[in-house]
């Protein structure tokens, strides 16, 4: 896959992750629920943390450490992505988690924690709140671990005969 189609994915992706964030925003207050079904809603929280919130109790050094970890995750994924633009499941699983990880890596840096808004729940238990973002970096480490276990031809032996 070509860089720029690779880098065409991960902007389509961060451009959807920061305009439903803006939306949003703009329509919830912090901490409102909106009953969509009977297992989502859409409710506005802030993690300034990781994956399920993880150090999100900390004292504020978690935002730069984090913002640090995702920038240079993001410059080691468009190393991988030109190294191995032959492998287009590779590329496009790695232009998913770019497109999140920059999304989030965004609102880090110019929030000082992440927009979460999607809640799934059954019952009354909720799974963590997610965005755009992390649903993108999911699918796209999904997409990698079925491409680690896909069926690869096995190389031709030197003279290029069977045997």
């Amino acid at each position: 896959m070509k860089l720029y189609i690779s880098l065409s994915i991960a902007a389509f992706i961060l451009t959807l992750d920061l305009a439903s964030k803006y939306w949003v925003e703009s329509a919830l207050e912090f901490g409102q629920i909106i009953p969509v079904t009977g297992f989502f809603n859409l409710v506005l929280t802030y993690n300034p943390g990781a994956a399920f919130s993880f150090l999100s109790d900390q004292s504020g050094w978690q935002r730069w450490f984090l913002s640090g970890i995702a920038g240079t995750a993001i410059l080691l994924i468009v190393f991988f992505l030109n190294k191995y633009k032959h492998e287009q499941l590779f590329c496009l699983s790695l232009s998913l988690v770019l497109g999140g990880a920059s999304g989030n890596l965004y609102d880090r840096i110019t929030l000082g924690h992440v927009v979460d808004f999607l809640d799934f729940y059954i019952g009354s238990y909720h799974w963590p709140a997610f965005n755009i973002a992390d649903s993108a970096i999911f699918v796209g480490a999904v997409l990698m671990i079925y491409e680690s276990f896909r069926n690869k031809k096995e190389p031709e032996s030197a003279t290029g005969k069977s045997e």
